[in-house]
């Protein structure tokens, strides 16, 4: 089954609470520049994009099973976040998507940790033990403080950046990446913030961008 991206993020997103099959989202590109999305993969060119988190969360409140996951690390969050100056609903959003609140995860591109940071990422930051909870959420949130620093607050590309890198970002003209995974991260992540948002967590005004 081929869904357009925008509606296989919501069901990655908003549906994680669904007692059903898993919601991973794959992709590839054609030889004609064509994206192809699907949370079947039954074309070998198909590589996972994004994973839906495995335990399931509770249907009646989509965001109360993140919370939930979240909540183990949340004095470490909201303490990263105030540091940072960002919103501790920002950063839960983030790390929902990249770990979800897994701090063992390991991406197969090396990124390690609740923020999965990139062994390079890591060492500009003093992050030597990138699963250690609290060293790995300083790390990460100091790192997206600076990219919106850079991006004038622009939280889209803010967001690009920590999924693709600075360098990306800056060779396609300050914009988003025209890469698959790119251009599926950033929405899914201010859907995530949205939800953290809306269900009244805890968060610290400053002069970042709400994302709406």
């Amino acid at each position: 089954m081929r869904l357009p991206l925008p509606l296989l993020v919501a069901v990655l997103v908003g549906c994680a609470g669904l007692p059903r099959a898993h919601a991973d989202i794959y992709a590839f590109t054609d030889a004609g520049g064509a994206a192809h999305y699907s949370n079947v993969p039954n074309d070998r060119r198909y590589v996972l994009l994004l994973t839906e988190p495995r335990e399931p969360t509770p249907r009646a409140d989509a965001a109360g099973g993140w919370q939930r996951r979240a909540a183990p690390f949340s004095g470490l969050i909201d303490d990263a976040a105030r540091q940072a100056e960002l919103q501790p609903a920002l950063l839960r959003a983030v790390i929902a998507v990249e770990s979800a609140f897994d701090p063992r995860a390991v991406s197969r591109k090396g990124a390690k940790g609740l923020m999965q940071l990139r062994p390079a990422t890591a060492r500009r930051y003093g992050v030597q033990r990138p699963f250690d909870p609290a060293e790995n959420l300083r790390g990460g949130a100091h790192y997206l403080s600076d990219l919106l620093k850079r991006y004038g607050s622009d939280l889209e590309l803010a967001l690009a950046a920590y999924n693709a890198g600075e360098d990306a970002v800056d060779r396609h003209g300050r914009a988003i990446p025209p890469f698959a995974e790119t251009r599926a991260y950033v929405p899914a992540v201010l859907r995530m913030y949205r939800k953290f948002l809306d269900a009244h967590l805890a968060w610290y005004p400053t002069t970042l961008p709400s994302s709406t």
